[in-house]
């Protein structure tokens, strides 16, 4: 089975837009459903609910009760396989991206799945692809 790691970009957009209106909400329905491995860190759970909860842009464009957002982090954490002990790597400029992969390698995960640029522009490392969720889709279908 593919293993995926979706990166906070994804999480925060999956909660923002839901119900069949984007395709980072479809990704994780496909998770919900079985059809991959989610792989996370605690890392990019926090990272996720702290953009849900304390980035401006988001909170005036958006309107939901802190206690959503929270709610959502808790089932995300409750479905996605927790890995803890990541390694060193160093191969983007953001540590916060970094850590991403980091989790990546840790899981053993086939796929990246992100909007970052910086993470996008890699296309790969070592054997994990970065997608954007759209093309991760696609590969879940011919898989």
């Amino acid at each position: 089975m593919l293993k995926a790691v979706l990166d906070s970009t994804v999480l925060v957009s999956a909660f923002l837009k839901p119900i069949a209106v984007g395709a980072s909400f479809e990704v994780l329905r496909h998770a919900v459903e079985g059809h991959y491995e989610l792989w996370l860190s605690h890392d990019i759970l926090d990272e996720t609910e702290r953009v849900l909860l304390t980035t401006a842009r988001i909170r005036r464009r958006y309107e939901y009760p802190d206690s959503a957002a929270a709610a959502y982090c808790r089932g995300v954490r409750r479905l996605a396989a927790i890995v803890s002990d990541l390694p060193d790597i160093r191969v983007v400029r953001d540590p916060t991206d970094d850590m991403i992969v980091a989790t990546a390698v840790a899981a053993g995960a086939d796929y990246i799945v992100t909007r970052d640029d910086d993470l996008l522009s890699l296309k790969a490392y070592r054997r994990i692809k970065m997608l954007v969720p759209e093309k991760f889709l696609q590969a879940l279908r011919s898989d």
